[in-house]
């Protein structure tokens, strides 16, 4: 196997993985949920307010942890009222029949009835909040035998294919900037469904991104939708060769450039760490060195298992994946500051 180097200068370079990403209000919160504390949970949320997607963001984040702790299950024995406490609870429920789900274990049923549930209760108790709504979105990547006819609408736009639009329209109409997971839960349908396909969730996003406004997260979508395409080809080994090219080329380098097009450098609670890994992956891999420096630069030391697991030698080591992220990031860094430094504006500074 070959091996993973970087450029004299960046052999300390340890990258960090840590759930919160920039959210440093959300990274003290987590380690008290860790513990089956709830309270920071309770302010943390009441701090949100309405901010939507970082409402959504937050407490999709929270459930993760929570979900291996009764953190939730005792605030609702505390404040049964609390609208937050139920809306968690939705989203704990639905944490853990995905996780259920990705096991295979037996119980998938029976976790995927009471989270349903769950969300309908947070939807009536919390009408104006879309968390509700894109919990029931993700649970559509469970059925998949389509027993819920709500996963089967038409789509809005007759080239596209049916799925869970109405839960989406739901979602839309509480959070109309375009809710991120909302529409990449919707990607993960199409991964899933028997009756669609990867290039149904390529064509969704393109689709996505034909109206997404500048500097909107859902232009990252078809970045997912093309990586996913790349990692199926290698698993079933039917790899082109030369598939790696498809970043430089087009419609690729299209969709990838819309995406950095007015892409945020300067990072809220509230920004995607993994967007981010994703950016620096397409353009690097699509041979934009120095557009890629600036996204790693904005990551600092954030980064994420995926996309560098699904391009590294061996997918099933994390060490490899670290080191795909370390090595790439490295060259970036390092072919920008090569080029500055021989450029005849820079070494006018030493004459």
């Amino acid at each position: 196997m070959r091996e993973a180097r970087e450029p004299v200068g960046f052999q300390d370079f340890a990258p960090v993985y840590h759930p919160a990403g920039f959210d440093q209000e959300l990274r003290v919160v987590l380690a008290d949920v860790q513990l089956g504390r709830w309270l920071a949970v309770r302010d943390l949320l009441a701090r949100t307010g309405g901010d939507w997607a970082l409402r959504t963001a937050r407490t999709q984040v929270l459930a993760a942890a929570a979900a291996r702790t009764d953190a939730v299950e005792a605030w609702l024995a505390e404040e049964p009222e609390s609208g937050d406490a139920v809306v968690m609870r939705a989203r704990v429920a639905v944490e853990r029949t995905l996780q259920a789900h990705r096991a295979g274990e037996a119980t998938v049923g029976v976790l995927e009835r009471e989270a349903r549930q769950a969300c309908l209760l947070a939807a009536q108790r919390l009408p104006s909040d879309p968390v509700p709504w894109v919990c029931l979105l993700a649970l559509a990547q469970v059925d998949v035998g389509l027993q819920w006819g709500e996963h089967w609408r038409p789509a809005w736009e007759e080239m596209l294919p049916a799925g869970p639009w109405g839960l989406l329209a739901r979602v839309g109409e509480r959070d109309q900037a375009g809710n991120r997971e909302a529409f990449h839960r919707m990607l993960q349908f199409f991964y899933a469904c028997p009756h669609t396909s990867v290039a149904d969730a390529i064509n969704f996003a393109q689709w996505v991104v034909s109206w997404a406004p500048v500097g909107s997260p859902l232009r990252m979508l078809p970045l997912y939708a093309y990586m996913e395409s790349y990692w199926r080809h290698r698993q079933d080994g039917t790899l082109d060769p030369l598939q790696h090219r498809q970043w430089s080329r087009e419609p690729v380098i299209h969709y990838v450039r819309r995406a950095f097009h007015g892409w945020n450098d300067r990072p809220a609670n509230g920004t995607s760490v993994v967007d981010l890994n994703y950016l620096a992956h397409a353009l690097w891999a699509g041979h934009q060195y120095a557009d890629a420096a600036k996204v790693f630069e904005t990551l600092d030391r954030y980064a994420t298992r995926l996309p560098w697991a699904y391009v590294c030698e061996d997918p099933s080591s994390p060490e490899w994946a670290v080191r795909e992220f370390v090595r790439t990031r490295a060259q970036c860094l390092t072919t920008t500051r090569t080029r500055a430094a021989a450029s005849p504006k820079h070494r006018l500074r030493f004459i």
